[in-house]
């Protein structure tokens, strides 16, 4: 009986080795469409079809930017109260590329996460109530001199209010930090397929802007482990969540017939028409 447990374990865990090293080896074939849209800043769709990817459709979008004194600097933009589309920010602000940021209040606006902008604090955290520290208040995106960077919560209360960052936009959950992926727990959020947001930073200083398109027949979505995968298999050493489903936006300037990128989801059709409005972006545009 030991002898027939041990051979179903070893068959489950070939199976599970096998299925990701075949995702991997789909991923890493890819012939991803690409256009320049500025100095050292590309962006990068691909649609997986015929369920390749995680048994699924998949379509992936991602603008990548160089760590180059010619490329754009990183920025946020923010409204405290009024809901705006990520296209309408990028817009607003003259950007080169923008994706939505972190989460907030759909019925009053505002982010519900600890924003600070040119050391102006924006928004403070808003509590669970269980009092507890969100998921997506456990990392963030932090801006010094037009580079961006990802740091981990330390664990203490007043942790991004102590933080020397002059740009601070706290999200999660953190998937990537140092080459090493982080513990996800098991719950519905992270687990469950969704259209999904992600910034990467890789060894070299190049960052992603990263978008997955959801809830349509040409791309399933993804959990939090299957983002994280891609994330690494692009090449990110650090990668953090941002606000998804509804909200996943990647606008470039100049792209097609309205900038958007993606597909996004609100209106149900498979179209860049279908933005929802959010309280903040992050976005590149050139360097003053």
């Amino acid at each position: 009986m030991k002898f027939l447990i041990r051979i179903f374990l070893l068959t489950l865990v070939s199976g599970n080795i096998y299925a990701q090293n075949a995702d991997s080896l789909v991923f890493t074939k890819a012939k991803w469409s690409k256009s320049s849209v500025a100095k050292k800043t590309k962006v990068y769709t691909y649609q997986f079809s015929d369920s390749s990817l995680f048994n699924a459709n998949q379509y992936i979008s991602f603008v990548e930017v160089k760590k180059h004194k010619k490329a754009p600097g990183f920025f946020i933009g923010y409204d405290k109260k009024e809901l705006i589309t990520t296209s309408a920010f990028a817009k607003k602000h003259k950007a080169i590329a923008a994706v939505n940021g972190t989460f907030f209040d759909i019925k009053n606006g505002g982010s519900v996460d600890f924003v600070k902008v040119n050391d102006t604090i924006i928004n403070q955290n808003r509590q669970e109530k269980n009092n507890k520290r969100a998921l997506h208040q456990q990392a963030a995106v932090v801006i010094n001199d037009y580079l961006l960077a990802i740091k981990k919560w330390d664990g203490t209360d007043k942790w991004e209010n102590n933080l020397s960052d002059k740009n601070i936009m706290l999200s999660g959950p953190l998937l990537l930090l140092d080459n090493q992926k982080e513990k996800l727990d098991s719950v519905t959020f992270n687990k469950l397929r969704h259209p999904r947001t992600a910034i990467g930073v890789k060894p070299n200083g190049s960052v992603l802007l990263l978008t997955v398109d959801g809830r349509q027949g040409n791309s399933a979505g993804m959990s939090l482990f299957e983002l994280a995968k891609i994330m690494q298999w692009l090449g990110c050493t650090s990668a953090i969540n941002l606000d998804g489903g509804g909200s996943t936006t990647l606008w470039a300037k100049d792209y097609g017939d309205n900038g958007v990128v993606n597909h996004p989801s609100d209106n149900k059709k498979w179209d860049h028409e279908g933005e929802r409005k959010v309280a903040n972006v992050i976005f590149i545009k050139g360097k003053p």
